[in-house]
């Protein structure tokens, strides 16, 4: 009967072409121009890795835990399939299945995970018929690439890199134990679910490879003595120790696009994006920004623990509250979740996972030394059962830190293609996974300011016209709805000033009387030349101090007119796609030199725009930057009203960068932070690593300009011919007076 059952599924099983055509779901990967990995997307997180190139101590455990007479068995083991008969049948549950490597393939790919035994009959049945047709290298091969080990990741190679962040050729022996062992319960056997459980299979896989004679005592020893990584280790660190590469907001922009070309293949056909992105100028600007937001961030205080739980007395379960209240804290490199198990104004002990605990003492308490003491407020006290952020700081000691709630972007290029080579579009993607750089529409504010001067100069204006620093009153119809009285950041007037030194340092009532005397709707026009859409900026006086909308994607590529002597550069970030097989399906070609074709604005205007920027960061606004010691440097910063928003756009040595510092929902930075001292740093630290090798760049002299007592002019704007002075008179005059008068009383 059970012969005659056994030919009959035999004779209805389905055609094995999924494995003898294996043909494994390959994600998305994303990488830099220099060839590291900084996205994957896909349902299953996997790397296919021949069977050749699995490490022997990754091949002896796997067989130690899952199927130690692979080689000798025709895909079924009798004699384990008996003993799993009987532990079932003495337990009075269905627990065990004797189920081979070749019986699990056969189930992964062909049946459901439902325990019956008419299931169990056809795993059989199907287990040897793919012995019947396949190598037993190939079957090995096809479950060390094919198997689910949690975290979405499926095969070996995706786990080493999930658990470890290393390649396979990489795993220690105790590692290998480890990721053998999760496969029975994904969900429960892996360190980062469950470090104890993790442990404790490890164990017993090392115990049979010791059984087995595939390790010795010692180095059985050896590797359960191994301290496995941390969760700190597994969000700071990737393969071969490197820090990891955080560019997690351009991966995403990428499979974006990838998306509306590939549609749903995009995520099962092994497509390989190479970026323009450059490691380590990328590591440096998400450092660099990373950095910023922190200090800005502890410059506000702490703001208390971001959840309570309640600690059980029995330490198992203890131990399990812990880790299911970390593993549902959002993760953030270097700023780790933590619960509270012990408090004292000298003392915190915290638990970084059910059983690794670090203590915080001395400076590391300082930032959270209010919610320590006993008249803190309830929603914001250090006590047992508190989740709380825990670092390390440069010293290597532990200390009290919070997740931050300011936002920030940089963004930079290469001036002469346009090759992105850094983009950071937020502190940590997961946090927040918008797009600040290419979908933050942002106040640009003083930043904004050369955009108004490029088209001055070109109606007769000059570095030397002076421009009175004095108070206006500014009637509604020019402001676009209410009366106005603008101020300058620091809210003093210095009077008469010669153009250059009012870009320099950033005079609001001069950039005012500026606009005021070109007109509005000309300057709408003109600043159409630099990318901008006149749509997002009024015709109206604020449009001088920036209060139409920008990204900053758009705004570097605007200051990239200006780095470029006068020409468009059109940022691009992807250069090549190919398919799993290595074809090339889309390319990029190499960018030519620029031709007139490509020139947006006159030579001379750019030179002498260039000759002003360079004095924002030499003896300006942006002066800090002379820490970089360079003379190419040129920018403007850039604050809003109210400072909602804090930018920094500027270019040297042939790369163009814009970084921004803002609340994603408006509201004040704080009351004297600036461009200058928010954004401006995250720029210098980039600068500092990309500029390295760079040799400083000038641009050429055109002609139509002439050099007069220092100072640069358009050959028909020289001394004398340009225009010589605006708003010189003393105050505000009498007409002037009057007609602001009129416009108080219409409004109040």
């Amino acid at each position: 009967m059970m012969a005659f059952a056994f030919a009959v599924v035999y004779a209805n099983l389905p055609p094995i072409d999924a494995l003898t055509d294996y043909r494994p779901k390959i994600p998305l990967r994303v990488f830099t121009a220099d060839g590291v990995l900084i996205g994957e997307f896909g349902e299953e997180r996997r790397e296919f890795v021949a069977f050749r190139d699995v490490p022997q101590h990754l091949k002896d455990a796997v067989l130690a835990a899952e199927d130690d007479r692979f080689y000798e068995h025709p895909g079924v083991d009798y004699a384990g399939i008996a003993r799993a008969a009987l532990a079932n049948v003495l337990t009075g549950r269905r627990r065990q299945g004797g189920s081979t490597i070749t019986m699990q393939i056969a189930r992964t790919f062909y049946l459901s995970s439902e325990r019956t035994y008419v299931r169990k009959l056809y795993e059989i049945a199907l287990a040897l018929k793919i012995e019947s047709n396949l190598s037993k290298e190939r079957i090995f091969e096809i479950y060390l690439n094919q198997i689910f080990l949690g975290q979405r990741s499926y095969g070996f190679a995706a786990a080493a890199q999930t658990y470890f962040g290393k390649r396979l050729s990489e795993l220690t022996i105790a590692e290998a134990a480890m990721l053998a062992g999760i496969a029975p319960a994904p969900s429960a056997y892996n360190p980062i679910s469950s470090l104890r459980r993790a442990k404790a299979r490890q164990q017993y896989v090392l115990g049979r490879m010791l059984a087995l004679g595939k390790i010795d005592r010692a180095t059985y020893e050896a590797a359960l003595a191994q301290p496995i990584r941390t969760r700190e280790h597994a969000l700071a660190m990737v393969e071969g120790g490197r820090p990891r590469l955080h560019a997690e907001h351009a991966a995403e922009l990428v499979r974006q696009l990838m998306f509306d070309v590939f549609r749903e293949e995009t995520y099962t056909r092994g497509l390989r994006v190479h970026t323009t992105l450059v490691s380590h100028e990328q590591q440096a600007a998400a450092q660099s920004l990373r950095q910023q937001v922190l200090e800005y961030d502890r410059r506000a205080g702490y703001r208390g623990p971001e959840a309570f739980i309640e600690l059980p007395t029995d330490p198992q379960r203890r131990e399990q509250v812990i880790e299911d209240a970390i593993a549902e804290a959002i993760d953030s490199a270097s700023l780790l979740p933590a619960v509270v198990l012990e408090a004292s104004p000298k003392r915190v002990l915290v638990a970084l996972s059910g059983t690794e605990t670090v203590e915080v003492t001395g400076e590391g308490l300082r930032f959270a030394a209010r919610a320590l003491e006993a008249r803190a407020q309830p929603a914001r006290r250090i006590v047992p059962g508190a989740v709380v952020r825990v670092s390390r700081n440069a010293k290597g000691t532990w200390e009290i830190v919070q997740l931050p709630q300011v936002e920030a972007a940089f963004v930079a290029a290469d001036v002469d293609d346009g090759a992105v080579r850094a983009f950071v579009g937020g502190f940590d993607f997961n946090l927040n996974k918008f797009n600040h750089v290419t979908q933050a529409w942002r106040q640009p504010g003083s930043a904004f300011k050369p955009f108004i001067y490029a088209a001055a100069l070109e109606k007769g204006f000059t570095p030397s016209t002076l421009i009175n620093d004095a108070p206006i009153v500014i009637d509604p119809a020019l402001t676009g709805g209410q009366l106005w009285e603008p101020r300058n950041f620091e809210g003093t007037f210095d009077g008469p000033m010669r153009l250059r030194q009012a870009l320099a340092r950033s005079k609001n009532l001069v950039s005012i009387r500026i606009l005021q005397a070109i007109g509005p709707q000309y300057a709408q026009a003109y600043i159409t030349r630099f990318g901008f859409e006149p749509e997002r900026h009024p015709p109206y006086l604020t449009m001088a101090l920036g209060a139409g909308s920008v990204t900053p994607w758009q705004l570097m590529a605007a200051y990239a007119v200006f780095a470029s002597g006068g020409y468009r550069v059109q940022p691009y970030l992807i250069t090549r796609v190919t398919d799993a097989s290595g074809r090339t399906l889309m390319e990029v070609a190499p960018r030519k030199p620029f031709s007139e074709a490509d020139r947006v604005l006159d030579a001379r205007t750019a030179y002498v725009m260039d000759s002003l920027l360079r004095d924002v960061t030499r003896v300006g606004t942006a002066a800090r930057a002379a820490v970089l010691k360079r003379g190419d440097l040129a920018g403007k910063t850039g604050t809003t009203n109210d400072s909602h928003d804090a930018w920094f756009a500027g270019y040297g040595g042939g790369l163009v960068g814009v970084s921004w510092v803002g609340f994603d929902q408006p509201r004040p930075l704080g009351e004297r932070e600036t461009g200058g001292g928010l954004a401006l740093p995250i720029w210098i630290g980039y600068m500092a690593t990309a500029l390295k090798d760079r040799a400083e760049r000038w641009l050429p002299m055109p002609d139509g300009v002439v050099t007069i007592g220092g100072e640069v002019y358009f050959a028909e704007f020289a001394p004398g011919q340009g225009v010589a002075a605006i708003g010189l008179e003393d105050g505000l005059a009498a007409e002037q007076q009057k007609k602001a008068d009129t416009v108080r009383d219409q409004v109040f």
